[in-house]
């Protein structure tokens, strides 16, 4: 997929550390997730010869799955790079409340969940549609020692977010990281503005922006007010060619897990006024990726 102006001039190629690298993920045809290799990582942690060192240690856990990506086979997590960017965010907005959208085998709840429990934080919800993923999740937080602080939800993330909100169990989101099915990005984020949940002051870290890369996301969050209202009026932002712009993800997303249905009907809240920057960064693999932060720092009138 060819990169937005925007981002190809962002990025600057930065070195990466060979000997943590994941395995190749595999070639396109072939599945690099939902295939067992989830519910394979769990009985090669578990059965790890340095169990009793690995329980209750958060660090420890994440070293073995790195170990596992390393030398068994890839895993689509966030992965260390990336992951100290949105850990050092979280050592700086000390959110009470964190929520992320998309946990897979529980890398990021992990890691941001033990940074949010060290910066003082109260929970960290953690979206996951695929329920045997979730209870991946949930397993590795136990072990870790973090099932009072991460809490899994299991449900398509639109759904989640709503039913959450009207139960009263998230009335504010501090920080969100988007991880999940590529093209809900922008129609999650805009049902968080419709329900009040994101407002200024709320951070923003959007993972994969340039691998497999995101150019709805990354034009709505760098979009002025002026832009998004007139989008808003035209309709022109709720068409989505999911095919066209997501490609591979979004096939082999639709064939593991089966269609996501997006509402493109919520416009959100185009007064928002944000603030937004890519952080270059690397894939596990180490192919070259980046997070985009934003920062949503007002509200036009």
């Amino acid at each position: 997929m060819e990169l937005p102006a925007s981002t190809m001039k962002d990025f600057e190629q930065t070195a990466f550390d060979e000997k943590k690298a994941y395995v190749p993920k595999e070639e396109q045809g072939q599945a690099f997730f939902d295939d067992g290799r989830e519910v394979e990582l769990l009985h090669f942690i578990y059965g790890h010869p340095a169990i009793e060192e690995i329980r209750g240690s958060p660090e420890k856990v994440l070293e073995a799955i790195d170990e596992y990506g390393r030398t068994k086979k890839y895993l689509m997590n966030v992965g260390s790079d990336k992951g100290k960017i949105v850990s050092d965010l979280v050592a700086e907005v000390k959110p009470q409340v964190m929520v992320e959208l998309g946990g897979y085998i529980g890398y990021s709840a992990l890691l941001f969940g033990a940074a949010v429990r060290k910066a003082g934080g109260k929970r960290y919800f953690s979206l996951e549609r695929n329920p045997e993923f979730a209870a991946v999740i949930a397993s590795l937080a136990d072990l870790a020692g973090l099932s009072d602080v991460v809490k899994v939800v299991v449900g398509p993330s639109a759904d989640s977010i709503k039913r959450l909100h009207a139960s009263g169990g998230l009335e504010h989101i501090d920080l969100m990281f988007l991880d999940h099915y590529k093209p809900a990005y922008t129609s999650d984020l805009k049902l968080c503005e419709h329900l009040d949940l994101v407002t200024p002051g709320t951070v923003l870290a959007a993972d994969n922006v340039i691998k497999p890369g995101n150019p709805p996301y990354l034009e709505y969050v760098r979009s002025s007010v002026d832009q998004k209202r007139k989008a808003a009026e035209s309709e022109q932002s709720n068409g989505i060619d999911i095919k066209s712009q997501f490609g591979r993800n979004a096939e082999q997303y639709k064939k593991r897990e089966g269609e996501e249905k997006l509402n493109t009907e919520i416009k959100g809240n185009p007064n928002l006024v944000y603030e937004s920057k890519l952080v270059n960064s690397f894939e596990p693999t180490g192919e070259p990726d980046g997070v985009e932060i934003t920062r949503c720092v007002g509200m036009a009138e």
